[in-house]
């Protein structure tokens, strides 16, 4: 039987050279098939708001709703580590602020550690959320709640940014992060920055040399079109499996060929 990940064991992982997958999920039985994968990590993201929500960006999700989907993974009872995302405005009005709501996604949620993005700007938040025993994985490099300082979702790190995005990933490790998610980055540098850390990295978009890797679950799984970044690789394309699904639905009912005695009652 499957053993419960654990963040001493994601550690390890690290230490030992294997890779972490890490996976996003936002219900119950997406969670369920996530975890029956074999999955390490699944990381309830705030991505929830544009691939489940229909925004265009992270920016609008709220605690209560990252909350309600945190609590439908959880329900799922996953052996993976179960991981929060912290939404837009959560830690950045200071510490008090941050420390309450991360306590709420493990407490209220059931999350096992939250994700926190930012780097240098949030390594005080990360150290007084990790100092009250809240595991905090960081994010760094093309941050989704930096959209508009960014000017939209473009790699960062090119030429000049390097140094910047180095020393975000050493900030956040000194602050007590047990591991930080590289997105949108140069794969060399993420290299380097794998190289340079302790603690585990979690690319995407970053190339092959972190850790691990993360996706969001919709893309593998070809039910988002909205966007379609470099990064992503569909490993089934279920959108039009399930649209010929309710075409059909839909035909048998008009039709008159369902229900039928099969599904009836006497």
């Amino acid at each position: 039987m499957r053993k419960k990940v654990t963040i001493p064991e994601i550690l390890q992982m690290k230490r030992d050279g294997r890779r972490i997958t890490v996976l996003t999920a936002y219900d119950f039985p997406f969670a369920r098939l996530a975890d029956g994968g074999g999955v390490d990590v699944i990381l309830v993201g705030d991505s929830a708001g544009v691939v489940f929500a229909g925004h265009d960006t992270t920016l609008p999700v709220t605690m209560d709703e990252m909350l309600y989907h945190v609590k439908a993974v959880r329900r799922a009872d996953p052996k993976a580590l179960l991981v929060a995302d912290m939404p837009f405005m959560s830690c950045q009005s200071g510490v008090e602020d941050a420390c309450r709501n991360c306590g709420r996604m493990i407490k209220e949620g059931g999350a096992e550690a939250v994700k926190i993005e930012g780097g240098m700007n949030m390594a005080h938040v990360i150290r007084a959320v990790s100092s009250i025993d809240i595991p905090v994985m960081g994010h760094v490099g093309l941050t989704p709640q930096s959209i508009h300082r960014m000017g939209g979702y473009k790699v960062q790190g090119r030429k000049e940014q390097a140094e910047r995005i180095i020393d975000d990933a050493l900030a956040v490790e000194a602050a007590g992060a047990f591991a930080v998610v590289l997105e949108g980055i140069p794969a060399k540098l993420a290299e380097q920055i794998t190289a340079e850390l302790s603690i585990p990295t979690i690319g995407i978009g970053a190339g092959p040399h972190c850790s691990g890797q993360v996706l969001v679950i919709h893309d593998i799984l070809g039910l988002c079109e909205k966007y379609s970044p470099k990064f992503i690789k569909r490993y089934v394309e279920l959108a039009p499996l399930i649209s010929g699904a309710v075409k059909t639905y839909v035909d048998e009912v008009r039709e008159g060929a369902f229900p039928t005695e099969e599904h009836s009652f006497n």
